[in-house]
């Protein structure tokens, strides 16, 4: 998935809690999220806060996503509360390569077109 498909996708599953998304889906988001928010918290503080207040459902709703893409149910983004061996399993799993095969939340988010 390229940059701008995986932006517009999480915007479009803003609160979508099911089905599976991709490590590209995932990171891209992320990247975008992150640069939106220091640029407009430096520019125009007000709207950087709006911005990290509006972006904090989609941002919850792509990493349940992103765990049931490696068959792992959304609950286990709370071991994240755990500090510092919570952040890194958390990581581990957002870096590890989703199942290739149809899993119990769906069919792999992207597929090999030969």
């Amino acid at each position: 998935m390229i940059f701008f498909d995986a932006i517009k996708t999480c915007f479009i599953k803003y609160v979508d809690f099911t089905g599976r998304a991709s490590r590209s889906e995932f990171w891209y988001f992320i990247l975008f999220v992150v640069i939106a928010e220091v640029c407009l918290f430096i520019a125009f503080r007000p709207l950087g806060i709006a911005f990290i207040i509006a972006c904090i459902l989609p941002r919850i709703a792509v990493a349940v996503r992103r765990l049931h893409d490696i068959d792992r149910s959304g609950w286990w983004l709370f071991i994240g509360l755990i500090p510092l061996v919570g952040w890194i399993v958390l990581l581990i799993w957002y870096c590890s390569r989703g199942d290739e095969h149809a899993n119990r939340f769906g069919d792999p988010p992207l597929t090999v077109r030969v």
